[in-house]
């Protein structure tokens, strides 16, 4: 098992080459975890069981990193049912500004960063936390308004809907700058998904006017520590690269479907402006064979390994219907 070396993950989001091959993932799943960690998580009972065990499944995978909450924090919802698909317009709680002035907001700074400092104590030397938020800007507007109300509101009551995403949008700022201050943390995610397979959920200028902005000032608030800030978003965002690259400053953009484009493609079209980050495409990655799996994989490698900024991974995350063989085939190139 190789040590982990949070400084490879960092040459890569610094669109460098790293000293050697290096793998990047959102999230797996709970039998995964449970593999891959193989009885070195200790059961405390203390609400925390979960992230060690996703500490020491990320660790022996060949991780350099773990992904965890800063907090807590959240944004209160409609309860759902825990069903596979969610419809975007469920959601009902806010409609109007009656329903906006009953709404109760929580704050970042009543959650303790609890979840840091466990993670702290229980990796190993050398291993980091990419820190990841309660969802993003556009996607917990949605969850409190519903898409089709939403889009119905920017045109209605375009001063409540920029209310409600800046209301949002400054929880998430201070929630960041919070995760930002921590030692544990050597970047930042921001998840937010932002398209359809072939448009943006909103239309750009509205993206600009509403959800861009907020971005922009997470990035800055990763950057004042020093801390590189990614971007994990789903759909085609082909309109809006110039913003996520020029605009609000992203190091690195993850999440990529064949397709909407290529990690292939997308890294020719992109390298040295952003890092690209994993790719394979989850897909083919439950359809493919293990050496088909691999040999894409290695591919990839290959690829990057001139001009860099790039680490290996699915192309979102690994859910429980993706195939461990695969799935391990693709890291192995990696790991051996």
């Amino acid at each position: 098992m190789r040590k982990p070396d949070y400084t490879q993950l960092l040459k890569v989001l610094n669109k460098q080459v790293p000293d050697r091959p290096t793998l990047y993932e959102f999230f797996l799943n709970g039998p995964l975890y449970k593999k891959l960690a193989a009885g070195e998580a200790s059961v405390k009972g203390d609400g925390l069981d979960h992230e060690r065990l996703m500490i020491h499944g990320f660790k022996n995978a060949g991780y350099d990193y773990v992904s965890l909450p800063a907090s807590g924090f959240y944004f209160p919802g409609k309860q759902r049912d825990h069903i596979r698909t969610q419809s975007l317009n469920d959601a009902d709680s806010i409609y109007d500004w009656e329903s906006y002035e009953k709404y109760e907001w929580l704050e970042p700074e009543s959650y303790d960063c609890k979840i840091l400092d466990m993670a702290q104590e229980e990796m190993p030397e050398g291993m980091g936390v990419v820190a990841y938020g309660p969802s993003g800007v556009l996607e917990n507007t949605i969850a409190l308004i519903g898409f089709d109300n939403l889009c119905m509101l920017i045109y209605d009551e375009p001063d409540l809907a920029k209310q409600v995403f800046d209301d949002v949008g400054s929880r998430l700022l201070k929630y960041y700058q919070m995760a930002a201050e921590h030692p544990a943390v050597i970047a930042l995610m921001s998840n937010d998904d932002w398209g359809f397979n072939t448009a943006t959920m909103l239309s750009p200028a509205d993206m600009r006017k509403y959800v861009f902005p907020w971005h922009k000032k997470i990035v800055a608030a990763g950057h004042a520590k020093g801390k590189p800030v990614m971007l994990h978003s789903c759909g085609y965002l082909e309109e809006v690269m110039e913003d996520i690259i020029e605009d609000m400053k992203f190091d690195a953009k993850h999440s990529f479907e064949d397709t909407i484009l290529s990690i292939e493609d997308s890294y020719e079209k992109y390298k040295g402006r952003i890092a690209l980050l994993g790719g394979m495409d989850v897909d083919f990655v439950c359809r493919a064979t293990p050496e088909e799996v691999a040999a894409r994989s290695r591919a990839m490698i290959e690829r990057a390994s001139v001009c860099g900024g790039y680490a290996l991974g699915t192309g979102n995350s690994v859910p429980e219907y993706v195939p461990q063989e695969q799935y391990l085939a693709m890291i192995d190139v990696v790991r051996k």
